[in-house]
């Protein structure tokens, strides 16, 4: 005899929590953009060094803005972070800062402004 059972998908709650900080940034619309995330560190040692970016997270930009994304992550972002974005084919390869953060358990929901114009990434219709 089969059984029914229920399970919440962890996506729904994330796209979910992330839909609430997007309703902050009136421009933004619904995209699903899986890309790969690091977080951009400086070396401020004697003299400053490239920044490096190892990517460590693969994670869903769920909203984008012609300046922002809107995505969930599970790596600890503050106010001001920089971001590397770069999707599988490298056609969107971006750095971005972190100017919205809400924290949630297990997770954080990031707004993030592009640091130079990408054009024609989001096309409204």
């Amino acid at each position: 005899m089969a059984q029914q059972g229920t399970a919440t998908a962890r996506s729904a709650q994330n796209a979910s929590n992330v839909a609430g900080l997007a309703r902050f940034f009136p421009e933004a619309s619904p995209v699903r953009i899986p890309v790969q995330l690091a977080r951009i560190v400086h070396s401020e040692e004697v003299a400053p060094k490239p920044a490096s970016a190892n990517f460590t997270e693969s994670t869903v930009i769920e909203f984008g803005t012609p300046r922002e994304v809107l995505f969930a992550c599970n790596t600890p972002l503050e106010f001001a972070d920089g971001v590397r974005l770069r999707n599988s084919d490298g056609s969107l390869d971006i750095e971005a800062s972190v100017v919205a953060v809400q924290y949630h358990p297990g997770q954080t929901i990031v707004a993030a402004r592009f640091r130079r114009e990408v054009p024609n990434w989001i096309v409204k219709s």
